[in-house]
């Protein structure tokens, strides 16, 4: 139970609470991922970690708003912290990468930290992508380190020693397009232990909601099913259903495998007894989407809603197989020809599919809607959906489905 003191700061100063929560245990990042779901169902938001903002812990921010502490960025310690820290408050905020690194210590604020830095969103605010910033760094510490060699070299000739003259090469930041969604989120787990400015299962929610019986955290929201004092409800199936979701946990509960699943409304709990669980292992890894069939039924021993798996399969084989038809939008703005070469190369490797390919065109003084011939039918693999996503943009490539909720 909580104290007087505690509940009234919970009630009436939550981002003050609930950030003080997060920076005691800012090293367990299970806690964390508890955390922030938390942070989300009393309205307050977690904005990501910056290097002209935060500090080593979380702070609050605003009333609904904390912000990510630097100290929890994977691989950065506290003396690097504080010494980026120490020259902020010194010397005002950096400017951009090739600044800062020629105003930090690189005996503390090391390669590898910069890296989580880079990868967390730590250093979004500088306006460049975080792929942009990965392809300077190594041009921006030889900078730094040619800047410092000079630096001491002047230094040494006020005091009429004879030191040969050091050349400093200027530095220009490399401008490139940001990572792939899937990739950017990946390498910000990697920092941060968690996903913070997405999901994964983002990227395909629109998809899901084709063959899926229900967003998860509306699913473990219905209400228990009404049973007589003492009767176990698990083994009744109130109606069997179709999820999906991303892997957060697998783990052994008894003679079951119990698989949680994240969909970013809620989370749930599939279970594969040993059969079930040697045929769909090879697919039950962390940070997979899957889409899952099987009971839905209510455990009394956790008091939550799980499904009794019969049917595992991959997101991506399911997308394949049911989507009907893909719809491309192409706004060429000058660059028509170019554009039109690009795509036709893109879609070549993946013809001979079963799903139709149509051309919504967006000129300066026409628009129109193309379907091409079945010889441009493509298998529409994540590896294609990537390549089309990072040509047109993620808005621009829209699958079509055939009615029908059936998974294979």
């Amino acid at each position: 139970m909580l104290s007087y003191q505690t509940a009234y700061l919970k009630a009436h100063y939550p981002a003050a609470f609930m950030s003080a929560v997060m920076s005691a245990d800012m090293d367990n990042t299970d806690r964390l991922v508890t955390l922030k779901d938390d942070c989300r169902q009393i309205g307050l938001t977690l904005k990501r970690p910056e290097v002209n903002h935060s500090g080593y812990h979380f702070s609050v921010f605003d009333d609904t708003s904390i912000s990510y502490g630097l100290g929890a960025i994977k691989g950065v310690g506290r003396a690097a912290v504080e010494a980026l820290i120490e020259e902020r408050e010194r010397n005002g905020p950096y400017r951009d990468l090739i600044e800062l690194c020629r105003r930090v210590d690189h005996d503390k604020l090391n390669r590898r930290a910069l890296e989580a830095m880079i990868k967390s969103g730590a250093m979004d605010s500088f306006g460049a992508t975080r792929r942009s910033l990965m392809h300077t760094l190594e041009q921006a510490l030889k900078g730094a380190e040619q800047h410092a060699r000079a630096q001491a070299a002047g230094q040494n000739d006020m005091f009429g020693l004879e030191v040969p003259k050091v050349e400093v090469e200027s530095v220009e930041a490399v401008v490139l397009s940001e990572w792939p969604e899937r990739l950017l989120l990946s390498n910000e787990k990697e920092a941060l232990g968690l996903y913070l400015s997405g999901h994964p299962f983002h990227a395909v929610s629109n998809d899901a909601g084709h063959f899926v019986d229900g967003r998860l955290g509306e699913l473990a929201a219905e209400p228990p099913p009404a049973s007589a004092p003492g009767e176990r409800t698990y083994g009744h199936a109130r109606r069997e259903v179709s999820i999906a979701g991303l892997i957060v946990d697998v783990r052994k509960r008894g003679n079951r495998v119990s698989v949680v699943l994240d969909d970013d409304s809620g989370r749930m709990e599939i279970s594969l007894f040993s059969e079930a669980f040697q045929e769909f292992r090879h697919l039950l890894v962390k940070d997979e989407i899957v889409v899952v069939s099987g009971g839905l039924r209510y455990d009394d021993f956790i008091g939550a809603w799980t499904v009794n798996a019969k049917n595992v399969l991959h997101i991506d084989r399911v997308i394949e197989s049911r989507a009907r038809s893909m719809l491309l939008k192409l706004a060429p703005n000058g660059h028509g020809n170019e554009l039109l070469t690009k795509l036709h190369d893109v879609l070549l490797p993946y013809r001979e599919g079963n799903c139709d390919v149509a051309v919504q065109y967006f000129g300066d003084s026409a628009a129109a809607r193309l379907t091409l011939g079945p010889e441009w039918s493509v298998r529409p693999s994540r590896e294609l959906r990537d390549k089309l996503s990072e040509l047109l943009g993620s808005n621009n490539v829209r699958l079509l489905y055939a009615p029908g909720r059936e998974i294979m």
